[in-house]
């Protein structure tokens, strides 16, 4: 049975072009025409209709000039490093039991975004940048993000001067959490 429509549907499509034409009987032209009227406001809508213009021959014939603006964003993607590919000034000393005990100190304003090498969560809304000189920075986040959210890492959009900067950029999560950077802090290891 599906065969048959298969092969009808194809000439039940073709039936009102054979018509239309006129290359049908005048049997079938006359049902055609009493089944399917024709409206003559539609035919003289179809003669006021203006010629159809090329759209480039027109535009270059216009005398009114047109803009573009073309925008650019780039949004720059900071990985979470492995600990031991972090390149910490540690990472070549000897293994001791004691960890390293690292103290916050001079606040820092901007960083460039080329320098920073990775990035770790910490604990609240702090993560750490790890950077290529070899430097971290403690980033406080808004009291109402938390670290856990940058887990895999965070865009930050480059701005003219490709920098992350205090109370002016804003770093998004995988996750879509997006939190403005507040207090910015260098990490320094404490010596005893």
């Amino acid at each position: 049975m599906h065969s048959l429509l298969v092969l009808a549907a194809p000439v039940a499509l073709m039936v009102p072009w054979l018509a239309q034409s006129g290359d049908v009987s005048g049997e079938a032209g006359a049902l055609s025409a009493a089944s399917a009227p024709q409206c003559d406001a539609a035919r003289a809508a179809e003669d006021d209709a203006p010629p159809l213009v090329n759209p480039l021959s027109a535009m270059h014939q216009s005398s009114t000039a047109r803009q573009v603006r073309i925008e650019q964003r780039v949004v720059v993607r900071i990985t979470p490093t492995a600990p031991s590919s972090r390149g910490t000034p540690l990472a070549s000393l000897p293994q001791r039991a004691v960890s390293p005990r690292f103290e916050e100190r001079g606040k820092e304003k901007c960083v460039a975004l080329d320098s920073i090498a990775g990035v770790q969560t910490g604990s609240g809304n702090r993560l750490v940048l790890f950077l290529r000189d070899r430097r971290m920075i403690s980033v406080n986040l808004e009291k109402s993000c938390r670290a856990r959210d940058f887990y895999s890492g965070f865009y930050v959009e480059r701005n003219k001067d490709g920098r992350l900067c205090v109370d002016r950029d804003r770093l998004q999560s995988r996750t879509g959490a997006r939190c403005e950077v507040e207090v910015m802090r260098q990490l320094v290891e404490v010596t005893e």
